[in-house]
């Protein structure tokens, strides 16, 4: 194809083109101008529509505030009827008062006047009354000069003898008053003191356990008892050296005795073995760093059972130091009596007598639980426990009241508060139990012994029981040998020679029993 028919043929094309677009542009326009007349159409219809709902609307709003207003009006006309009959309410009353007023004032002037009619009787009475007075003075003094004549005394004379007779006889009555009361508080006292003193101890029960010189340390298998032994025994050596004990070794089988006075010392030597023997490696070296283990655990379990013991007794605010001083006293005994044991009954029973008497339980408690805290010091002392331990407790800022009842509880300071005689009451109640403690406990039965010995060495006396924890003893005489008027006579001097011969604590009573039987046999 040549370049002629080419260019024909793309002339023809473009005419083509151009004709397709003019007419696309008229039909687009004629379709515009359709869309255009429906939307004008189509907001003129919503034009209309809002104004009908404005036109709605507006009525609807004018309707509503028309109602608002009335509301509003008959509220407020309601409101000042409500008001108006208050206010005549109110009116109603003020002139009620006012009338009220009127003749309370009225009546005070009445009563006024009727005063006044009474203080010129008064006064024309007050005037009779000095008249007779008056005369009166004259007749006394004519007959004080009459009797001065008579009795040849003068008045101050009369006066002050008179006086000493009065005074002898008041004083003669006196003293007998306050001997029927001081006899009649006595016995008040001493039933009220017995009373309180069994109530305290028969709430509390406390177990006694004689404490030794001496612990076992069981073992498995002897053994295991040359290990402890080692070569030429400086195993038990160097164990004894580094607790402070003595260990035996014995033919017993299978125990080992720690023997020693320090109960603190045993019960780490007997820690310290069940350690190496659990271990099974014995030597020096061993022994001497087990040792020293078990000390620094044996140091902070004292501190342990001291929390646990001031937590259990209830007992708040106590210094750290005396916390461990009370630990230590777990490892203590007092006459074969555990210091620990010994030292929260006495709390125990303060707590329960102070309450009985009205006072601080707490305090009490506190101060019974401290009470023997000297027995436990740390290094020697010169001072007595009851003395050292009220320092100690001054030290560590204890109560006046409780560092007072430390140091009195055996009547070394003097007691100058109430709970005082509490705690050395409690103290002695604590330790003379019966199996208390070792020396008290073979004291109370020779006691007892003694008791039924010296009833029975009177004659007619047949038999004699010390009952009651040695509080009473009855005695059993013969009927045909003792006659009534005997056994009275048998228990006064009973009573009188236990009294003498005897040491104990309280009081017996002594009880002679005298009965006659008569026996036969129908058949």
């Amino acid at each position: 194809m040549d370049s002629q028919t080419l260019y024909i043929i793309i002339g023809i094309a473009v005419v083509t083109l151009a004709a397709g677009i003019g007419i696309g542009y008229v039909i687009f326009r004629g379709k515009a101008k359709q869309e255009e007349e429906k939307a004008q159409q189509e907001s003129k219809r919503i034009i209309n529509e809002a104004v009908t709902q404005a036109d709605n609307l507006k009525k609807t709003k004018l309707l509503e505030a028309k109602e608002e207003i009335l509301k509003l009006k008959t509220d407020f006309e309601r409101e000042s009827i409500q008001k108006s009959k208050n206010a005549e309410q109110a009116d109603q009353r003020i002139r009620s008062r006012e009338q009220s007023l009127n003749q309370k004032t009225e009546s005070a002037q009445r009563k006024e006047q009727e005063l006044d009619v009474i203080k010129q009787n008064l006064n024309r009475q007050l005037e009779l009354v000095s008249v007779k007075k008056n005369e009166l003075e004259k007749a006394q003094e004519e007959h004080i000069q009459r009797l001065q004549s008579i009795a040849k005394l003068t008045e101050q004379e009369a006066r002050a003898e008179l006086i000493d007779n009065l005074k002898e006889s008041a004083r003669s009555e006196a003293m007998g008053y306050v001997k029927e009361i001081m006899d009649e508080a006595k016995l008040k006292a001493n039933k009220e003191a017995k009373k309180i003193v069994l109530q305290t101890i028969q709430r509390v029960a406390a177990e006694h356990a004689i404490e030794n010189s001496i612990s076992s340390f069981h073992i498995d298998s002897d053994d295991i008892k040359g290990q402890i032994i080692g070569r030429e025994g400086r195993n038990i050596r160097a164990l004894e050296a580094a607790t402070g004990v003595e260990v035996i070794v014995d033919d017993t089988p299978e125990t080992i005795v720690i023997s020693g006075f320090d109960p603190v010392r045993r019960e780490i030597a007997r820690l310290s073995l069940q350690r190496l023997v659990t271990d099974g490696r014995i030597h020096p070296a061993r022994i001497e760093e087990v040792v020293e283990k078990i000390k620094k655990q044996m140091a902070d379990h004292i501190v342990e059972i001291g929390e646990r013991t001031v937590v259990e007794l209830g007992i708040h605010g106590l210094h750290p130091e005396l916390i461990r001083i009370v630990g230590r006293m777990r490892f203590r005994s007092s006459y074969g009596q555990n210091l620990l044991q010994h030292s929260k009954e006495t709390a125990n029973l303060c707590a329960i007598m102070a309450a009985e008497l009205g006072l601080n339980p707490k305090l009490a408690k506190r101060a019974g639980l401290l009470h023997d805290i000297g027995k436990v010091p740390e290094e020697e002392q010169e001072l007595s426990h009851a003395l050292l331990g009220m320092k100690l407790a001054e030290k560590y800022n204890e109560h006046a009241a409780v560092c007072n009842a430390i140091g009195a509880h055996h009547d070394e300071v003097e007691m100058t508060y109430v709970i005082s005689p509490i705690i050395q009451a409690c103290d002695a109640i604590s330790g003379a139990r019966p199996g208390a403690r070792r020396e008290v406990m073979e004291q109370y039965l020779q006691r007892l012994k003694d008791l039924e010995n010296l009833a029975l060495g009177y004659d007619g006396v047949e038999k004699a029981y010390a009952i009651q924890a040695g509080r009473e003893l009855r005695v059993i005489v013969e009927a045909d040998r003792i006659s009534d008027k005997q056994s009275e006579e048998l228990s006064f001097s009973l009573s009188q020679k236990i009294e003498k011969d005897m040491v104990y604590p309280g009081q017996i009573k002594v009880t002679v029993i005298r009965e006659k039987r008569a026996v036969s046999f129908a058949k």
